[in-house]
């Protein structure tokens, strides 16, 4: 199987098309855990790390029986260097071992040799030593597309040769993402939708059994009129949606990015999963806070649908 057939198949498991971001805040992280780190390590970049790694644990643990995929977001641990670093690859380590899919939310790119080495970095196999093998565990990739197809095709190659993905930005879901995506071309279109032509040629040679490429594309809950346009032009490649819940999309919002079979998109959501548990109308326990949220958020896109007749499970 592809990526795109191994998501599915995880989705059909969990009946779930949430994906939950895993982007801790220091700041946010609850007190315990903190005190513990600091106990143990000091003030230092080492307590931090521990400190995200224990925290995620624990909302891979609560959402586990809820989600097909997580996405930890690369910035939010690299921040604090090596340590960070290690953090985020102990927590693509430990959503592996509870049975899930991995994006790893790092929008990488370049061209050449470089764009190779960030390919065979996240997704393929770097160069090591004779008879020795890196592992990478992470099932699929964020990448930008602004350098064109040969800065994205050794992403490509790397997904063909070792069964990942890439999730392309085409129309991303903050407020100036029109400043550049939405540009009128010569051709009388906006550079959104040129970006989702080229997704579908990168594409095209990738797709699995269930008529899904490993080459998807981030389109934003935000912008649901644009997600429906998007939707016509890639038929065949998976939608990772972010912008639901504390950016502003909602249930509703989201279901133009899927076909009518029900299945193209996942939906992403991370502070309001993660940090849930500070929020009133939810247990304290954050833990427990994550496990109420996604399960309501899981509800309300079926729910929605459901309504629309697109629901896989009906």
């Amino acid at each position: 199987m592809n990526f795109a057939d191994r998501l599915m198949e995880k989705i059909d498991q969990k009946q779930s098309h949430v994906c939950v971001g895993l982007d801790p805040r220091l700041n946010q992280i609850p007190e315990n855990i903190k005190d513990k780190a600091i106990k143990n390590y000091g003030k230092t970049t080492e307590a931090v790390a521990k400190s995200f790694l224990e925290f995620n644990k624990g909302i891979i643990d609560a959402v586990a029986e809820h989600t097909a995929i997580v996405k930890p977001q690369m910035a939010f641990y690299e921040q604090y260097g090596y340590w960070g670093v290690k953090a985020f690859e102990d927590t693509v380590a430990y959503a592996k071992d509870s049975g899930l899919l991995v994006i790893s939310d790092a929008k990488r790119n370049d061209i050449g040799s470089t764009a190779k080495a960030y390919a065979d970095g996240h997704l393929g196999r770097p160069d090591f030593w004779e008879g020795e093998t890196l592992v990478n565990k992470a099932d699929s990739l964020t990448v930008t597309p602004y350098l064109g197809s040969d800065g994205i095709i050794p992403f490509v190659d790397s997904c063909q040769e070792h069964d990942k993905g890439i999730f392309t930005l085409v129309k991303t879901s903050n407020p100036s993402s029109g400043e550049l995506q939405d540009l009128v071309t010569k051709a009388d279109s906006r550079i959104y939708e040129e970006i989702a032509k080229l997704v579908v040629c990168w594409g095209e040679e990738l797709i699995g059994e269930r008529g899904y490429s490993s080459i998807g594309a981030v389109v934003g809950a935000t912008y649901p009129s644009e997600a429906r346009t998007l939707r016509e032009i890639m038929v065949n490649n998976y939608f990772l949606v972010p912008g639901y819940g504390a950016q502003g999309g909602s249930a509703d919002d989201v279901i133009d990015c899927f076909n009518d079979d029900g299945y193209g998109a996942v939906v992403n959501s991370s502070r309001g999963i993660i940090f849930a548990y500070q929020q009133k109308r939810y247990s304290n326990d954050y833990k427990e806070a994550a496990k109420q949220a996604v399960i309501e958020m899981k509800e309300a896109i079926n729910n929605s649908l459901a309504k629309e007749d697109k629901l896989a499970w009906q």
